[in-house]
């Protein structure tokens, strides 16, 4: 029997990179993987596909729209869909051919094959032709991430009744796409086909999109979409979904009680995603699933297997890879007993919709809920040259920072490339920075990142430059 220090199951962004770290920290460890490729639904069908897929769409959008109108003549432009989903794969296979280079050069033992526990230090490894074997681990780390979610009475059929696996691979432009469900994943892929010419309409039961972030970028978004052609219909609840050939009829509850038919030849259906812990038998080894289907843990991702820790979507918290490797690094620390921390709190969000929306720490929603005084500083990028000489002019930038002492609790950003200036809110708020500081810090210009300090001197006692 092989024996390990470590043993992780789940090769996604938390359990390969916590494979890395555990290496690096000089534990023998091991990675157990049900599929054939390493990088979990993240780099498989999740993160690194769909926005291979928003970039690809986003210059073929260009081309039609916006090219003229930088001095670019280019005839007719033509869609080759199977040439552009073929890219996407490309980009996947490279990726998750990387993590096997990664886990080769840190000599991390990989067994391909749903890892299920015996005991508390016993994994067994049932791969795909039946056969099994059982390894021996000091520690175990569950990183087996998550599932999309689906409605009781909905019939994923995977053809024309999908979820965002099968809207990556698509053959065809949907006529006209019905998404269930106005969050991020919804959102994105909802962009993805808008731009290729589908009609795309988004119900969503709550009463806006994106509900999870402050609601001045949900304003935002929604007003832009609108601009795009994305039609939504919020505070709808779905009540069926039915497939007839190759049209889907989705009826929903409007606001005044009324039944909305939409009919479309696709409906994906994205209301979110649910812990996965099938075949994991977490009872055999004393490990607690909550009744969300949650793997329970303290406050350093232990379970209540003293040995076994657990990380990612299968825990609490916010479903991000980002997260997820965080946590992965931190258990790692924590097993070779240093003392790593992560505060939640400052995990950015991000929506890779063109314009982008991020956020990191409190939304103003609940600085209010929560009797925090604080004051707020806003800078449109329309008034930011570098936005107006790219074309980018949607969006902007507010920074909530504490009435009283200027640190800064809270940045949320819709515009051009968001999803990369969010960390500079992230690093200002690591050092408890205030509005003040971030506005006496010299921005580039012409740069997009001056819409922070802008927005920053907004929020200090009001004194934006260029608005």
């Amino acid at each position: 029997m092989s024996q390990f220090d470590v043993a992780i199951i789940g090769s996604g962004p938390g359990g390969y990179v916590a494979a890395i770290r555990c290496a690096q920290l000089g534990f023998k460890t091991a990675i157990i993987e049900k599929y054939s490729v390493l990088g979990g639904t993240c780099l498989n069908v999740g993160c690194i596909p769909s926005k291979a897929l928003l970039a690809s769409s986003h210059h073929y959008h260009d081309a039609l729209a916006h090219f003229e109108e930088h001095g670019i003549e280019v005839g007719k432009v033509k869609l080759n869909l199977e040439k552009m989903i073929g890219r996407k794969q490309a980009v996947v296979d490279q990726t998750t051919g990387g993590i096997k280079f990664l886990m080769d050069k840190n000599k991390i033992t990989v067994f391909e094959g749903i890892g299920s526990f015996e005991d508390a230090t016993h994994v067994k490894v049932t791969k795909n032709d039946g056969s099994s074997e059982t390894i021996e681990a000091k520690y175990s780390i569950i990183a087996t991430g998550s599932k999309p979610s689906n409605l009781p009475f909905i019939t994923l059929d995977k053809e024309r009744v999908i979820t965002s696996t099968e809207a990556l691979k698509l053959n065809e432009v949907p006529k006209h796409l019905v998404i269930i469900g106005g969050g991020v994943i919804g959102i994105e892929l909802g962009q993805v086909y808008l731009r290729l010419g589908a009609q795309v309409s988004v119900v969503e039961f709550m009463d806006r999109i994106i509900p999870g972030m402050d609601a001045s970028l949900s304003k935002e978004l929604t007003k832009v979409l609108k601009k795009q052609g994305m039609k939504f219909y919020t505070s709808h609840k779905v009540k069926s979904v039915n497939r007839k050939g190759k049209a889907v009829t989705v009826e929903a509850e409007t606001p005044k009680g009324e039944i909305l038919s939409l009919e479309g030849d696709y409906c994906l259906v994205s209301v979110g995603r649910r812990p996965y812990t099938d075949g994991l038998n977490a009872d055999k080894a004393g490990v607690k699933v909550t009744d969300r289907g949650q793997i329970e843990v303290n406050d350093h991702l232990q379970t209540t297997a003293s040995n076994i820790y657990a990380i990612g979507d299968v825990v609490r918290g916010a479903m991000l890879a980002h997260k997820a490797e965080e946590e992965g690094v931190m258990v790692a620390e924590i097993l070779a007993g240093q003392k790593p921390h992560i505060d939640y709190n400052l995990i950015p969000g991000v929506v890779y919709t063109w314009p982008e929306v991020a956020a990191v720490g409190k939304t103003e929603e609940q600085l209010k809920e929560e009797g925090v005084a604080f004051k707020s500083g806003s800078f449109p990028f329309k008034a930011l040259g570098r936005a107006r000489a790219g074309g980018d002019t949607d969006g902007f930038v507010k920074i909530l920072a504490d009435a009283k002492t200027d640190e800064v609790l809270g940045v949320h950003m819709i515009g051009p490339r968001c999803a990369d200036l969010i960390a500079e809110a992230v690093t200002a708020m690591e050092f408890r920075a205030s509005a003040e500081d971030i506005s006496r810090m010299s921005h580039a210009h012409p740069t997009f990142a001056e819409a922070i300090k802008e927005a920053a001197l907004a929020a200090t006692d009001n004194r934006a430059l260029h608005v």
